[in-house]
């Protein structure tokens, strides 16, 4: 198709629909953001994406019970005929961009494997899936992405160290939330407080992500139920197993109104074994919490240890991370803490990611078309 300057029509990837899902949440943000810039936008995806959840263009759905089936179908409907550029969300063969925002799935899986025991690696390797997944990542960065977009220094470095993908070609574009929506006041606070049955003294500490055990769940719910006290765990996501609740533990289960919760909340944990960049993290930090969360976090690059938060080095270090709670517990240090927060979640409003990635998109389709036009001639 020939590149309008001003207007591109991009091809948006995205395998699967969680109704809490961060990756889901920027994706609407982003489109929502590009929509307003003037663009043009085509969604694919497979059935679960609810048709109510996207209003940006058409949607073009593909089978997409496992990563290779979604990426096999997407490259039969040949979707850069239909639009000016592919930029993929996801882990398909080929496209003009990806964002890696699912991180490196090779770093993910040594990780996982390292905190594990022989049984659950062996039947990991078994599975299919995971192997899909590794030849699609490594499609993608041995030649399938013309440019990458990664949401961190971290996942950068991972991609060039495991992959050898070029350093010129990647381009760090942090998240975006937009942040007044995010903002409270005292009387919201107290409303959702109340509503959650927190007594004034309670430090609440909030938990949100689905994928528990990537999340590091196990050590936050270890890290408070060690302090005891009046301290309370408040947990809102999904996972395989359903912890049971307990005085100092309140499983919420899928919450749309996070804003309630981030309100309600004293601080925010996130003890995750690998993360990109965490969504509910600067969500967080956008309502003024400091957030508790790891090396391991993509996140972690944008905030100062002791300043906006804490930054533990190892993600099952329960005595670390309590100490850090214990820290965060005071609330005339919150208090004192809270204008820095606020100041440094301001860099970070979806405004200014649209702005990069949309910059970046028509460098793409311009190359995208330039190299075409070589073939052709």
């Amino acid at each position: 198709m020939p590149v309008n300057p001003a207007r591109l029509t991009i091809g948006l990837v995205r395998r699967g629909h969680s109704e809490t899902g961060g990756a889901e949440a920027y994706l609407k943000r982003l489109a929502g953001g590009l929509n307003r810039a003037g663009q043009e936008m085509r969604l694919f995806t497979d059935a679960s994406w609810p048709a109510t959840e996207w209003s940006w263009g058409p949607i073009t759905r593909l089978r997409g019970e496992t990563p290779r089936r979604f990426a096999d179908e997407l490259e039969k409907v040949r979707p850069r005929d239909q639009c000016d550029l592919l930029f993929s969300l996801e882990r398909v063969w080929k496209c003009d961009v990806y964002r890696a925002g699912d991180g490196v799935h090779q770093v993910w899986l040594s990780r996982r494997n390292a905190a594990s025991s022989f049984w659950q690696r062996f039947v990991r390797q078994m599975g299919r899936s995971h192997r899909d997944t590794l030849e699609l990542e490594a499609a993608l960065f041995r030649g399938g992405a013309g440019r990458v977009i990664s949401n961190s220094e971290m996942v950068k470095r991972e991609v060039q160290e495991v992959y050898g993908y070029p350093a010129d070609r990647i381009d760090v574009v942090r998240n975006g939330v937009p942040l007044e929506a995010f903002r409270g006041g005292e009387e919201r606070r107290a409303q959702a407080r109340k509503s959650l049955g927190l007594e004034d003294n309670d430090v609440a500490v909030l938990f949100v992500g689905s994928g528990w055990e990537r999340k590091g769940l196990r050590f936050a719910r270890e890290a408070v139920e060690s302090l005891g006290g009046n301290f309370r765990l408040l947990i809102a996501g999904r996972g395989r197993s359903r912890p049971r609740s307990s005085r100092f533990v309140r499983m919420l289960g899928a919450v749309r109104d996070l804003q309630a919760l981030y309100a309600a909340a004293d601080i925010f944990l996130l003890p995750t074994l690998y993360d990109p960049f965490s969504n509910a993290c600067l969500e967080a930090l956008s309502t003024g919490l400091p957030v508790i969360t790891t090396g391991a976090n993509g996140f972690s690059e944008i905030i100062e240890n002791g300043v906006h938060g804490s930054i533990v080095q190892e993600p099952g270090d329960i005595a670390e991370i309590s100490a850090a709670l214990q820290y965060w517990s005071s609330p005339e240090r919150r208090r004192a803490a809270q204008p820095g927060i606020l100041q440094r979640a301001s860099r970070f409003d979806i405004s200014t990611n649209v702005e990069q990635t949309l910059a970046l998109l028509h460098h793409a389709a311009r190359a995208a078309a330039l190299s075409e036009n070589i073939l052709k001639t």
